[in-house]
């Protein structure tokens, strides 16, 4: 599904373009596979040396058709002064573009138009809920997620039966539906969005475990986790990706105190989404960092049945989980910077093992998949898909510039 405005909207911005001002941005890869929803990042410096005071709202992008895409700019310092128009507080343009199988190179341009371009539609953003408790939840057009804050983990007051869990596991809300669900099932309420009501369903339990992509510091063979998120921020909220962090407060493992903060880049119409997690601990020797999946997150009274393929190839931990009622469902981690992958498991999370250094962040990618909201129906299409995301992550796409 493409994102577009409406017809007497991009017939505006089409005819008010100035020709003789534009970027061309030239997109190419190595891979034979399809890269559906490739994002493309520009530097908006690059943008503005060609397109000299370019507003976000004054420029259009369009493929080698001359279709109008959707783009976002990133903002990144919200409170710099730009007297000069140099876009000075943004980061990047981006926008995306589904390669064919085969299809290895594609020509964009960027362009200046009088018409001020109204915002695109979102199909991808995130939110602190303290409306329920401290929730942070963030979606795509392919799933949903949510992890948990201070307020879960506060104890309930005398005489309350306030809900108290202590975790820094991930969950999954599994999406029928592209648009977004996450405002509306909060709305709903619990007792709803645990059935399907048909736009889909939470039924993946994360409990104290590691959920789907947590991590945690493997030492002296046992699993040492943090508990809920301190703080949050976020960074780009759409059309095309989000952006966001959350904040651990220090954790004993095994005799050492480790920090984290998680970084999320979450994009439109991707099955994973790319955390970078920054450990922070004294001393210049690595820790043992996991990266994991719970072993039974089956929903109640589903008769879960969990497999793992340790994807050596891939760098992948590839989980498939069969359910009696609600539909099977696939979830994967993918940790590119393993030389020689190394797996582990304890008794309620198998996971994948990294050196972390202190202060540099870790890269790793979490994708969940359901088989009655997408087209993914079987472990093994969960598995080539898991394999393609491995494939795109270690050949990106490269983006050359000319400017006329």
């Amino acid at each position: 599904m493409k994102l577009s405005l409406p017809l007497f909207a991009l017939a505006a911005i089409a005819t008010s373009t100035h020709a003789a001002e534009r970027l061309t941005v030239t997109v190419t890869h190595d891979l034979a596979i399809a890269r559906p929803a490739e994002t493309i990042a520009v530097p908006w410096k690059s943008v503005n040396d060609a397109l000299p005071h370019a507003g976000i709202q004054h420029i259009v992008v369009k493929d080698a058709a001359g279709r109008v895409l959707p783009h976002q700019v990133t903002n990144v310092a919200p409170e710099a002064k730009d007297p000069q128009k140099n876009g000075v507080a943004y980061g990047e343009l981006l926008f995306q573009h589904d390669f064919a199988p085969g299809e290895k190179s594609a020509t964009f341009t960027v362009e200046k138009t009088d018409a001020v371009v109204p915002p695109f539609p979102t199909k991808v953003w995130a939110r602190i809920v303290p409306e329920r408790l401290d929730d942070f939840a963030w979606e795509n057009d392919k799933v949903a997620h949510r992890t948990y804050g201070p307020a879960l983990a506060a104890p309930a007051p005398a005489g309350t039966d306030k809900e108290v869990l202590k975790t820094s596991g991930l969950d999954i809300w599994f999406k029928r539906v592209p648009y977004p669900i996450v405002d509306r099932w909060y709305n709903i309420g619990h007792d709803h969005y645990h059935h399907d009501e048909g736009e889909g369903i939470d039924m993946y339990n994360v409990g104290t475990t590691m959920g789907a992509g947590g991590t945690g510091i493997w030492a002296g063979g046992k699993l040492y986790s943090g508990i809920n998120f301190t703080r949050w921020k976020v960074l780009a909220n759409g059309p095309v990706r989000a952006i966001f962090e959350l904040a651990y407060d220090g954790w004993d493992a095994g005799g050492t105190k480790v920090s984290e903060v998680k970084r999320f880049t979450v994009d439109a119409g991707h099955w994973f989404d790319r955390i970078d997690s920054t450990f922070t601990f004294a001393g210049s020797a690595p820790l043992q960092a996991a990266v994991g999946l719970n072993k039974a997150p089956a929903d109640k009274g589903e008769d879960g049945k969990s497999t793992f393929t340790e994807d050596a190839k891939a760098k992948a931990l590839v989980q498939w989980v069969a359910q009696k009622k609600s539909g099977d469902f696939g979830v994967a981690v993918i940790l590119p910077s393993a030389g020689n992958p190394a797996f582990g498991a304890d008794a309620r999370n198998a996971f994948m093992l990294a050196p972390a250094t202190s202060g540099q962040p870790l890269r790793y990618y979490v994708g969940a998949a359901w088989t009655r909201g997408s087209e993914i129906t079987s472990r093994e299409q969960w598995q080539r898909t898991v394999s393609d995301e491995a494939a795109r992550v270690a050949a990106p796409v490269r983006v050359s510039l000319s400017a006329r």
